[in-house]
This record gives C-alpha cells, sequence and structure tokens, in this order.
C-alpha cells in the first residue's frame, strides 16, 4: 500500500523522484511503470494491475450518461504509461505536468492503492479546503463512520 507523503522538485525534463517505499511496491506489482492520469488538478499514479481493474471496472458500467462518457474520455484518453528510469524517476508527459501545474516544487503522496502527485501550491490549497471540510458535521460524521 502506498502511505505517507514525500516533498520533492521535478527537474528541468519533467522527471520526478520516487519515493523508495513507493518504488519496492511498484516492484512488488512485476512492472517498472506506472500508468499516470489527471484529477483533481493532480495526477494519480496506479501500478499496471490496479489500472487493469480501473479499465475493467470502467468497461463494466452499465451507466452510459453523458457524464460518464466524458469522464472516459478524459481519464483514460489522458493517461500514459511512465517508466521508471534506472535513477529511479519518472518522466511526467508534458500535457499532464500543464494539467497539474508541475512547475518546481511537488508533493508525492501515498492514497494506499495509488499515488497522487501535486503541486506543493495545489497540495497546500488542498489541505486548507479539508480542514475547513473537517468543521462541517457531515464531513466528520462520514469520517466517525470509519471509525476515527
Amino acid at each position: 500500500m502506498f502511505r505517507g507523503s514525500s516533498f520533492h522538485t521535478i527537474d528541468g525534463k519533467g522527471r520526478i523522484i520516487v519515493p523508495a517505499r513507493f518504488r519496492d511496491m511498484i516492484q512488488a506489482s512485476g512492472s517498472d511503470s506506472m500508468m499516470i492520469s489527471g484529477m483533481d488538478l493532480g495526477l494519480v499514479a496506479y501500478t499496471l494491475p490496479e489500472w487493469h481493474k480501473i479499465e475493467t471496472r470502467i468497461l463494466s458500467l452499465v451507466e452510459k450518461s453523458e457524464s460518464m462518457r466524458r469522464f472516459r474520455r478524459v481519464f483514460i484518453g489522458g493517461a500514459y504509461e511512465c517508466l521508471c528510469d534506472k535513477q529511479e524517476r519518472i518522466l511526467i508527459p508534458p500535457s499532464l505536468r500543464q494539467y497539474a501545474g508541475l512547475d518546481k516544487e511537488i508533493v508525492v503522496v501515498g492514497v494506499l492503492d495509488h499515488f497522487e502527485i501535486w503541486s506543493r501550491e495545489t497540495w497546500d490549497n488542498e489541505n486548507l479546503k479539508m480542514e475547513a471540510d473537517m468543521k462541517k458535521e457531515d464531513v466528520r460524521n462520514e469520517i466517525a463512520r470509519l471509525g476515527l
């Protein structure tokens, strides 16, 4: 499972260093690559087996609404397979860097079955939003249902 967060920089060519604990998870999946796509102004990175599960779920959806077709088009159509190089970095394609606003400072965040890549500024804003949400009763109740 991917857990924790790390602060890094993205180099001029668009490469990021993958934390060692995340590299171990990637290698344990049987591949040296990740599928990366954009969501919520950040990037989501899945091992290939986890990505295949997502594709299977998307294909099996009975819902064929316009919004689901659009989601599939953007999420799957905007995904890239990104290889870890010998220096254990991942090259983030320009379109994904632009989408997520990745310029220099980034945050790599473990989210159990995948990890996310955020610009530092967007990540800080996301944390502020969550702090505000935590003051709302419905959000507190939803979290309480987890037993926390």
